[in-house]
Order: structure tokens, then C-alpha cells, then sequence
């Protein structure tokens, strides 16, 4: 009798010392600005994480694209959102990254991500070439939209002095405000088609899509080869009777390579298995499979979601 009490109690203190680092276990996630796909589905993936991974507490705080990469390699965040296109350049060391990232590693790619330039009809902005002296509106310094939107005016020949204006809000609502209410002409932003901020926006002003030309987008693969070109399709948005190209790109998962693989390769599970749950709240994630989850983006893959991936012959 006294064996197996012993026994049990031995029992009993492995559980709990198995239980405790998973206790222990918080982690930062880095969304995206208020108005955007990023922080609904944060909160998704939050919830989804939390029920599959017991003791995992998921600590959400905004952020954006190149901030979200920095954040992850500076060591203020675990993991985050972010933008293919702009975390290669932060693997590569290019501009706005002060150095190469050494510490951030890809976990999922999500959906695809269009970069959005919507101007006020009456303002007419048919090109890019249009925006000179303009009043317009984008997001903070160290978005992906907001980078995208200095390298297109540089493509054209601007900068943002060559505008009457420029604006860096963090909030897509408080953009979206600006464009109602007249005091600026044009916003940029990178998110899903159709995007509630926009919605927003077409049901009180009439505003128009303004296409990526074929020299802009061939500088811009010339730049960094994330981007491609995708379309708009035509009745996305209010009165849009025309299908419209636009600069694309992934969203994507990162974590900070010194996340426990234990960890990860739970969470992509989780993620894999949790398609609909993620598609009920972006809906371009319907139909997401390992395989596309998986697809080499040029960013090291984290070594749980590389162990999932293989697994399930996804890798």
C-alpha cells in the first residue's frame, strides 16, 4: 500500500512539473492597426491557441508589418503578423531595416494582401503619376503600406514632399475619417479585398481604385520579387464596375526562433486543423491548406511548424 501511495505521489509531482513550464508559458503577439484584418483575427488566433495549448496565455498588442519583424527580433514580441514581402527585406537587411534580422522565423503563410490606393472621385487620381501635390493619408512609419506608398512615389519620380500633404495615422478609422470629411484626397493601406475600412469609406463618399501601372510593378519585382500583381475583381467594392490591379503580397505568421518548438509546432497544428475558425473571421483564408501554409516564402522556417509540416506531408 505504502508502494503505491509512494507511487502516486511520484506521479502526482511529475504531472505538475510537467505542467508547470506550459503555466509559465506567456507570449506576445504583434497585430495590426485598428481597422484592419490583423486585429479580429489576432483575436481568433488567441482564443484558438489558448484552448488548444493549456497553461498558453496570449498577450495582443497593435503593431504593423515591419514593426511586427522588428519587434519579434529586438525580442519585444514572440510572435506576430507580417507581410511577406516586407520581412524578406528584413532577412535580407534592406531599407527601413537598420540591419538584418537574425531572429525571426516563418510559422504560417495566411492569405494574400492587397495594397489598396483609394481616392476621392472628384479628386481625379487615375495613376500613380496623379498623386503630385495631393493631400493623402497612410499609415504610420514602419508599415508595410506606409513603405509601399514612399517606394511608389519614388518609382514615379516624388517623394512625399512633392504632395501638398501627408498624414500617418495608425488607426485605419481615424484614416478613414480624414478622406469623409475632405481633408485629404487619397489613403493607402494594405489589407484583405474588400476591406471593412473601405466599405466604410464607399458608403459615404464616392471613391475609386486607382490600378498599379506595368513600370511601377516591374520596378517593385525588381526591388523584391514578394510582390506580384493581383486583381481586385470588379463589384468588390460600391460602384467599382471594373476589375482593378493592385500590388500584392502574403500575410504571414512569425515567431521568434527561440519560441519553444513544443510550442509552435502546436500552434500551427492548431491553425491547420482551425481553417474554419480563422475563414469566419478573414474570409481569403477559406480553403487554406498545409501545403499552402508551407510554401516557401524565403524566410527559415521555425523548427515545430517545419516538424508539423513534415508530419502531414505538407514540407
Amino acid at each position: 500500500m505504502r508502494l503505491n501511495q509512494i507511487a502516486r505521489l511520484g506521479a502526482l509531482a511529475a504531472a505538475v512539473a510537467l505542467a508547470m513550464p506550459a503555466a509559465a508559458q506567456q507570449v506576445t503577439l504583434m497585430t495590426g492597426p485598428q481597422g484592419g484584418s490583423w486585429v479580429p483575427l489576432g483575436g481568433a488566433l488567441k482564443n484558438m491557441w489558448e484552448k488548444e495549448i493549456p497553461g498558453l496565455q496570449i498577450q495582443q498588442q497593435p503593431g504593423a508589418g515591419i514593426a511586427n519583424v522588428r519587434g519579434v527580433d529586438e525580442g519585444k514580441a514572440q510572435i506576430g503578423f507580417g507581410n511577406s514581402s516586407t520581412t524578406v527585406d528584413g532577412i535580407e537587411g534592406r531599407a527601413p531595416y537598420p540591419k538584418k534580422t537574425t531572429k525571426v522565423c516563418q510559422v504560417a503563410n495566411l492569405y494574400p494582401q492587397f495594397f489598396q490606393v483609394v481616392a476621392l472621385s472628384d479628386a481625379k487620381i487615375g495613376s500613380f503619376a496623379d498623386l503630385k501635390g495631393k493631400t493623402l493619408v497612410t499609415q504610420s512609419k514602419g508599415n508595410t503600406a506606409e513603405a509601399l506608398t514612399a517606394d511608389i512615389l519614388k518609382i514615379n519620380g516624388m517623394t512625399y514632399q512633392s504632395l501638398a500633404k501627408v498624414n500617418f495615422q495608425a488607426s485605419y478609422t481615424d484614416a478613414v475619417d480624414m478622406m469623409k470629411d475632405g481633408h485629404v484626397q487619397v489613403f493607402t493601406l494594405g489589407t484583405t479585398a474588400p476591406a471593412s475600412a473601405v466599405m466604410d469609406l464607399a458608403s459615404a463618399r464616392n471613391v475609386q481604385l486607382v490600378p498599379v501601372d506595368d513600370k511601377t510593378m516591374a520596378e517593385l519585382k525588381k526591388m523584391n520579387a514578394g510582390y506580384n500583381k493581383l486583381i481586385i475583381k470588379a463589384g468588390t467594392y460600391p460602384k467599382q464596375d471594373k476589375d482593378v490591379a493592385a500590388i500584392g503580397y502574403s500575410t504571414h505568421i512569425i515567431a521568434s526562433c527561440d519560441l519553444p518548438e513544443d510550442v509552435v509546432y502546436k500552434m500551427t497544428k492548431a491553425m491547420a486543423t482551425g481553417v474554419a475558425d480563422m475563414a469566419a473571421v478573414v474570409k481569403p483564408i477559406t480553403g487554406l491548406t498545409a501545403k499552402d501554409m508551407a510554401i516557401d516564402i524565403g524566410v527559415p522556417f521555425h523548427k515545430g511548424a517545419a516538424k508539423y509540416y513534415k508530419e502531414v506531408g505538407a514540407l
